[in-house]
């Protein structure tokens, strides 16, 4: 797996009733941008070193709504 800073790295649910993660990749510690990781999560605010495994994915951009510090705008 190859990820810049600023892309998103995407965990989905492994068990029944569980959560999609995501997270911005923030530091790529291994050499060319490979693993691990130093990843901000948008779920709890937390930063961590990751090694993705196989229910992870990249995504170079995601929906402005999940970006962190989006701003939500409501139509009057």
């Amino acid at each position: 797996m190859h990820a810049e800073v600023g892309d998103w790295l995407i965990i989905e649910a492994v068990h029944l009733g569980g959560h999609r993660r995501r997270g911005q990749i923030i530091e790529a510690c291994g050499p060319g941008g490979s693993e691990p990781y130093r990843v901000h999560w948008l779920d709890d605010g937390k930063v961590s070193l990751f090694f993705p495994g196989p229910d992870a994915h990249l995504e170079h951009r995601l929906p402005h709504h999940l970006k962190l510090n989006a701003v939500r705008r409501t139509n009057p």
